[in-house]
């Protein structure tokens, strides 16, 4: 008689919950080192925050880019907790003002990741390509809560988007913030009014 083991299932199904586990708490080691401030974690100061060793780090992730995946994925979850649909049928002031709030939300809870992404993009494919996708989302986000205003653009409907998606993207939050040294309340209406300036332009354009 041939006995099967039926724990292997069990097993198997555990130690998969366990590396998700172990993965899960290196990226969220690596996350917290960034929002305290260290823009450029070493391995050994990850895997130390995480509680494992430096040789578990790496068999978890063959190397930086896979982290920086991960971990922009993670990121991107975390933004997505803050977002909530804003209905394109408000009126255009009104969606204006609460597309601004949500962006300066989400681009404060970014600063810290985008500022760290920055020091290394130059020399990572992995996190520019987590910086097309963030951008992405906010013109997909862009198209549907003002889509009636870029329909009225007609021909300079892709211009008027790339407009929207510069001044709401995190080069000009970062460039109110830091260099400019705007705190988050001015950084937000100075959205709103360029955002504001950009449609009802459109708006005046499409009816000449």
């Amino acid at each position: 008689m041939i006995e099967v083991d039926t724990d292997v299932p069990a097993r198997v199904d555990g130690r998969a919950a366990r590396a998700e586990r172990t993965r899960a708490a290196i990226v969220a080691a690596h996350l917290a080192l960034i929002d305290e401030g260290d823009l450029r974690p070493t391995g050994e100061r990850i895997a130390e925050r995480a509680g494992v060793s430096l040789r578990t780090l790496w068999t978890n992730f063959k190397d930086m880019e896979t982290l920086f995946a991960a971990t922009g994925q993670r990121i991107g979850e975390r933004l997505g907790a803050l977002w909530r649909p804003i209905p394109a049928e408000l009126p255009l002031t009104r969606r204006i003002a609460e597309f601004s709030d949500q962006r300066a939300r989400m681009l404060e809870a970014l600063g810290p990741s985008a500022r760290a992404s920055a020091l290394r993009e130059p020399f990572s494919r992995q996190l520019r390509r987590n910086r097309e996708l963030a951008i992405d989302r906010v013109r997909r986000e862009i198209e549907l809560v003002f889509d009636h205003e870029l329909a009225h653009a007609g021909e300079g409907r892709g211009q008027l988007l790339d407009a929207l998606t510069v001044a709401s993207t995190w080069a000009a939050w970062a460039m109110m913030r830091d260099a400019m040294g705007l705190d988050v309340e001015a950084a937000r209406a100075t959205m709103a009014r360029t955002l504001g300036a950009l449609l009802v332009d459109a708006i005046a354009a499409g009816l000449r």
